[in-house]
């Protein structure tokens, strides 16, 4: 062969290896694999050995976790089997996803097995965390050390939407408080309609069109993928006595009621309160974003067929919002479309200090959100990306979803909405916090809106006595597996 051929020939080869480097990274954009995921070798990989399987459904079903272990150690002989690579269980909420839900859990039983896929309307994961743990830890303190590896190396994939996921995470902080250590961390496969926080480490803002290839992929991704960190924030709601609340799932009635006692309250107190907490990874907000959420949620429950998935949701949701006020002037008759100034005082403990400040609220600012994530409304970036410069002048820092800081932030109105989530500009910066304390005072407003995490709510109000909303960091923070 002449040298002029066979500089031809590896031209040529040049160009088909060029040509399937390109496919191959056209493909990975997309998000498609170019390999094969075996389904027996995943499954080998997934999979908690039979008589494990069986003694934690056992002791949930019967939620006598002595009695399941006591026939765990009779049917297995006392032997013990091969340790699992990546032992993983998945909670399914069946009714996100549209018609996806069902095909999905089928999908994952076929995968994995059926005993490591718990459907959250028959299991919920607090059910899993008092009962299927607890009996993975009580066998492995019998010496079962295949159950204390499984127990040890535990993952836990939730596939639904976010308020699916704060649930599950909310259940895990269960054994922060009772030191039961490891804490499994969770991956996600997203079935709901917003997304932030499966936006947030790397799963994606959507179920995937080729979804059946796509969850193998998602499978070896949650027990393989490095795990990080996520702070998340207990909120205090504290109300005169008399007014009447109809919370959310997120919200629930508490009898500890103490605010911080290192801020002054002025003015003269109830003699009776009535108080609610719950935990928020994602966001706080009050004002119109709140209300229109409000309505839009009670909307859909009216008339569940309206929204049939993500996309006729926020279709509806952005209709909606018109409807509501947000688009209108502020100068307007009713009361309740008026600046959040008019009935709010805000205080907050800044960076690196212990001290409550007093934030003036902002008289054009009809909602004001405390952000955890960088998502936010369906992987909106609202607090933007300031220069160094900026932070430095306004005493900020670059935020990140495990620094202990909430990003507070306003919105005037639907159009300053509307040009914040497309990006054209940010949101109005108002402070970051370790901790709020939110004072609602009522004048001519009979109520206001909150929501937490895309949970809202209708907080009545009192002429005579505020209402509190405090926010702190919870001491703890929980373990998210980065699916990217």
């Amino acid at each position: 062969m002449d040298s002029s051929t066979a500089s031809t020939s590896e031209e040529s080869a040049g160009k088909i290896v060029a040509s399937r480097s390109s496919a191959i990274q056209s493909s990975r954009v997309c998000g498609l694999s170019v390999f094969r995921i075996n389904k027996e070798d995943l499954r080998r990989k997934l999979s908690i050995p039979k008589y494990l399987r069986h003694a934690i459904r056992d002791s949930i079903k019967s939620k006598d976790v002595n009695a399941a272990v006591d026939r765990c150690r009779e049917g297995s002989g006392g032997g013990r089997e091969a340790e699992p690579d990546g032992p993983l269980v998945v909670f399914v909420n069946s009714r996100s996803g549209g018609r996806h839900g069902p095909e999905l859990k089928e999908r994952l039983q076929q995968l994995m097995g059926e005993e490591q896929v718990f459907d959250l309307s028959d299991v919920n994961p607090r059910e899993f965390v008092d009962y299927g743990l607890v009996c993975l830890e009580k066998l492995a303190d019998l010496g079962d050390y295949c159950a204390k590896d499984t127990r040890d190396m535990l993952r836990i994939m939730v596939a639904g939407g976010d308020g699916t996921v704060g649930w599950v995470l909310g259940s895990l902080t269960e054994l922060h408080t009772q030191d039961r250590k490891p804490v499994p961390p969770v991956a996600v496969i997203p079935l709901g309609t917003g997304n932030d926080l499966s936006r947030s480490f790397g799963w994606g803002g959507s179920f995937p069109f080729a979804w059946k290839s796509a969850v193998k992929k998602s499978l070896l991704k949650a027990i393989t993928g490095p795990v990080c960190h996520l702070d998340s924030w207990h909120l205090l709601v504290s109300m005169p006595s008399g007014k009447v609340l109809d919370p959310p799932h997120s919200l629930k009635p508490t009898e500890e009621c103490s605010l911080d006692q290192g801020l002054t309250i002025e003015g003269e107190l109830p003699e009776k309160v009535n108080c609610y907490e719950g935990v928020f990874y994602n966001y706080f907000s009050i004002g119109m974003d709140a209300r229109v959420a409000y309505g839009f949620h009670h909307l859909r429950n009216e008339k569940p067929n309206l929204a049939q998935g993500p996309l006729s949701n926020k279709l509806i949701y952005s209709g909606y919002s018109c409807t509501q006020g947000w688009f209108v002037t502020p100068c307007t008759s009713d009361p309740s479309l008026r600046g959040l100034k008019n009935i709010l005082r805000m205080h907050v403990k800044k960076v690196n200090c212990t001290e409550w400040e007093q934030i003036p609220v902002p008289k054009s600012v009809r909602a004001i959100v405390a952000l955890n994530l960088h998502n936010y409304g369906s992987g909106r970036n609202p607090w933007g990306s300031p220069k160094r410069q900026y932070l430095e002048k306004k005493g900020f820092v670059e935020a990140h979803v495990d620094d202990g800081l909430l990003e507070i932030f306003g919105l005037k109105h639907g159009w300053h909405a509307s040009f914040v989530m497309v990006e054209l500009i940010s949101a109005k910066h108002i402070a970051q916090a370790t901790a709020i304390r939110l004072e609602v005072r009522s004048g001519e407003w009979k109520d206001t809106y909150m929501q937490m995490d895309g949970e809202p709510w209708k907080q009545p109000m009192s002429k005579e006595y505020s209402t509190f909303v405090e926010i702190k960091r919870v001491p703890f923070q929980s373990l998210m597996v980065n699916g990217q």
